[in-house]
């Protein structure tokens, strides 16, 4: 985030794993303000986005407690503005009006979570601008503050299958008048609007592609003009608020991201530009465009090294690490990714594709193969540093993250396609890639292993209920039961699972056949669980009722049990005990790998 007063941005510290504000301006590098917070997220749809906020004189943050707090430069203690028990995300600076405007959501639950679009002043007061739609997006706000735009959708879609673009005018009172929605030529999925001036940009798919269109508020028709840019997603999945993969350059012009066969690429059009330029080739994926004075802003991501805040020049495209980017593990080798496509089927416009990893451990054999399903489902793997992979490569496996059919970033069918056939395709795809690197010689068929977490651990244990290709597989806090995940699930997601496996009166028999508790009887190989005791999500009840299912059938799964832990492992020492069980576990179950390690000193 970024505004008069220098660039913004959140930044773990990995020791406590709490997150702080960092802040560059004229004079350097400085840890902001606000030294009484210790973590700042937004908890907003579970995922959050957008906790922070960038004024003149100060910051906006969302602490740990949903709270949203205003930091003024020079200050170090914070001031909270609201004490209700709403969550806050999406935070966008209203500096004409000395406030912050956000997405406001109220209660927990299917029943609850109702949310609004708000403004916050710095005394407090709360004014609802919006309300009646189920979920809002971050809003953006014009250059002169007058007009304002957002994002809504309703239940039972997800903010990846169909939204809607608002605007309004707002008053010299702070409220909104006149608020229009603006429909899209066909069904799409609609976000981050952006105003250029007073020109309203958004991405929409409605093409086929998240591309950006200038929209033009000012005509009944709402008429839709697309950019002159590439057939690909400039955008991906939007599980948090507050996403920016466009922005407008000063002078004219635009910073565009684009995803290519699941890479990050960063392009800049327009004035400076007129043949589009890609910069930072050495990044392969890039966040949270904005800019501040003559430079452009990113947070980019590499395989080889630690998350990056990149400033740019927009006139020379020259790219400089202003925090982190640091060479991941120094000393020590590290396992490039490996761009592999998987063999297309018959009609098949685009096929699953994914990223090998290759050990880095010399053996005189073809190496076991660890297949990583990722969450999401309607998310994607990245070619980035990822020091879980690179944990497995230094002790002798290969690694491969799927992009299977369902994952964004290659386009609305390919991401609609798992539609009423999640534990189906996925897991098609998922056996393909391996047969896939079999084949070409990449690994040892007889030694491959799955694994995923959450939605992924889903897609790992439907694997090996279907298939006895897998030697053993892992389920890291994954689903089990989806039926009883249904039942319990946060608003947000309370329509997904039907959109993923159909009405289950309708389909009661689908929703048997791809429930992994009630296929534990065909799993014949070993299998290992990870399940945190706070977890909201998945609740610690589904893998327990998972586990004595197996054990009924006659199996034996290995439970590892952490008690103080939630949905995702925060704890670097609980990370590190499960990533040791796991190791230890694909060891015994597998040909033994210690002849091929080599010492990591």
């Amino acid at each position: 985030m970024a505004s008069g007063a220098g660039v913004f941005w959140l930044q773990n510290e990995p020791e406590t794993g709490a997150s702080r504000i960092w802040h560059l301006n004229d004079q350097g590098l400085v840890l902001a303000l606000g030294t009484n917070l210790r973590n700042l997220r937004s908890r907003v749809n579970g995922y959050g986005g957008g906790a922070l906020a960038a004024a003149p004189d100060g910051v906006f943050a969302v602490s740990d407690d949903q709270r949203i707090h205003f930091i003024p430069l020079g200050v170090e203690q914070s001031r909270a503005l609201t004490t209700d028990t709403a969550a806050y995300g999406g935070l966008r600076a209203d500096p004409l009006r000395q406030r912050v405007l956000a997405v406001r959501e109220t209660g927990q639950g299917v029943a609850n979570g109702r949310q609004q679009l708000v403004a916050v002043a710095r005394d407090g007061t709360l004014t609802v601008l919006h309300q009646g739609e189920d979920f809002y997006s971050a809003p953006a706000l014009s250059a002169d503050g007058r007009h304002i735009a957002w994002v809504s959708w309703q239940l039972p879609d997800m903010p990846w299958l169909q939204t809607r673009v608002w605007t309004a005018n707002i008053t010299v009172d702070g409220t909104l008048e006149n608020p229009r929605v603006h429909t899209a030529p066909q069904p799409a999925s609609i976000q981050q609007p952006v105003f250029a001036g007073q020109d309203l940009w958004v991405m929409s798919d409605h093409e086929g592609w998240w591309q950006p269109w200038q929209l033009d508020t000012r005509n009944p028709a709402s008429l839709w003009t697309k950019a002159a840019v590439p057939e690909c997603d400039h955008a991906n999945a939007p599980w948090q608020l507050g996403e920016a993969h466009h922005c407008p350059l000063p002078g004219g012009g635009w910073a565009r991201a684009h995803y290519n066969l699941g890479r990050g690429e960063l392009w800049l059009s327009g004035v400076s530009h007129p043949n589009p330029a890609r910069i930072a080739p050495a990044f392969s994926d890039f966040r949270s465009l904005c800019t501040c004075g003559d430079f452009l802003y990113a947070i980019a991501r590499s395989p080889d090294r630690l998350d990056a805040v990149l400033r740019i020049d927009p006139q020379s495209a020259e790219a400089s690490a202003v925090a982190g980017g640091e060479p991941a593990l120094p000393g020590h080798g590290l396992a490039q990714p490996v761009s592999f496509r998987v063999p297309a089927l018959a009609q098949e416009t685009t096929a699953p594709q994914g990223f090998l990893y290759s050990p880095l451990t010399p053996c005189n054999e073809l190496p076991a193969l660890i297949l990583v399903a990722h969450g999401g489902p309607t998310s994607a793997a990245y070619p980035v540093f990822n020091p879980l992979i690179q944990f497995w490569c230094q002790r002798g496996f290969a690694v491969a993250e799927v992009n299977y059919r369902g994952s964004s970033g290659y386009g609305r069918a390919f991401r609609l396609s798992l539609a009423e056939r999640w534990g189906e395709i996925d897991v098609e795809d998922m056996a393909r890639a391996a047969d896939a690197l079999v084949a070409a010689g990449y690994a040892d068929g007889n030694q491959v292993f799955i694994q995923g977490r959450s939605s992924g651990g889903y897609t790992a244990l439907m694997a090996l209920s279907l298939s006895q290709r897998y030697r053993a597989g892992a389920s890291q806090f994954g689903v089990t039961d989806p039926i009883q995940l249904r039942r319990m699930t946060h608003r947000f997601e309370s329509g997904y699972l039907d959109w993923l496996l159909g009405c289950p009166e309708r389909h009661p028999q689908r929703w048997q056949d791809r429930t992994p508790r009630l296929r534990a009887a065909t799993m014949a190989a070993p299998v290992i669980f990870f399940q945190g005791g706070q977890d909201k999500v998945v609740v610690p009840e589904q893998t327990r009722m998972m586990v004595a299912a197996m054990e009924q059938a006659g199996q034996k799964p290995e439970l590892h049990w952490f008690q103080d832990e939630g949905h995702g492992f925060l704890q670097q020492a609980n990370q590190a005990a499960m990533l040791e069980a796991l190791c230890s576990f694909y060891q015994r179950h597998g040909r033994n790998t210690d002849e091929c390690i080599e010492s990591l000193s």
